[in-house]
């Protein structure tokens, strides 16, 4: 895989650029790839998100919290959201200071520790910068390094999803196997797709011959699976079993 890039600077940059895409915009414009969204709602989501992470870094959680409650600071102006975003964004910064990244910590997905808060906030907030950049008409410009790294955490994360994914508990298969391939970077994953469950094959090769296969840039690929692209678009290139990869995209969604 690529260069692990710096997970913490990339949430300010992301962040600033999400800012800049929607401070001049009408709030009240719909997002399509988050259906009943506005970017109001797009913006609070973000930036909540970003101060409930923040506060699980603080306080260095080691069991599930029992409440997402958190003193948000909403303004009561959705104009005053991106300013608001922007704070967003300082916080959590100044909630990383306070931990290094390889102290043990509760969470959701595979590492079981602070650094997952930093990369899972990453790509939330980029992911969500897509989404508003795509409701405006702008193609989404997505960093190649960022991108590989967001399709591993991804494909990494998704089978402890469950709680707020239901559908990956579909994801189940006799030892069915799904290729994703970046086109244009060093990028190459394989999920298993077995009776009890999924996952990465973390023994396979590129050798390995799977039962269906996906190719894009790691941009699209990264959008693809976040199902902000289609996988009939002319910047995907499928193969092999189409029932196979129905059956992910469809229980897939994040």
């Amino acid at each position: 895989m690529s260069t692990t890039p710096d997970h913490r600077a990339a949430i300010a940059a992301e962040t600033a650029h999400l800012v800049r895409t929607v401070e001049a915009a009408d709030p009240a414009t719909p997002v399509p790839s988050c259906p009943g969204w506005t970017l109001t709602d797009l913006i609070r989501h973000t930036g909540s998100v970003q101060r409930w992470f923040s506060v699980l870094l603080r306080q260095r959680v080691q069991q599930p919290p029992r409440s997402r409650d958190v003193d948000l600071k909403l303004p009561t102006d959705p104009a005053a959201y991106p300013d608001w975003l922007a704070e967003s964004a300082v916080e959590a910064a100044e909630a990383f200071a306070t931990i290094d990244p390889d102290t043990p910590m509760w969470a959701w997905g595979a590492d079981q520790h602070a650094r997952f808060w930093a990369r899972r906030m990453l790509f939330e907030t980029l992911v969500h910068r897509a989404d508003a950049e795509l409701a405006l008409g702008l193609h989404p410009a997505i960093d190649r390094t960022l991108a590989v790294d967001g399709v591993d955490e991804f494909l990494v994360n998704l089978p402890f999803a469950a709680s707020f994914a239901p559908g990956t508990a579909q994801l189940r298969g006799q030892d069915r196997t799904i290729r994703f391939t970046c086109t244009d970077a060093d990028g190459d994953w394989l999920v298993r797709l077995r009776p009890d469950g999924f996952g990465l094959d973390a023994g396979s090769t590129g050798a390995d011959r799977p039962d269906a296969s996906v190719r894009a840039t790691a941009a699209d690929l990264l959008l693809l699976l976040y199902g902000r692209l289609d996988r009939t678009a002319e910047a995907v290139e499928t193969a092999g079993d189409e029932e196979l990869l129905a059956h992910w995209f469809t229980h897939s969604a994040f």
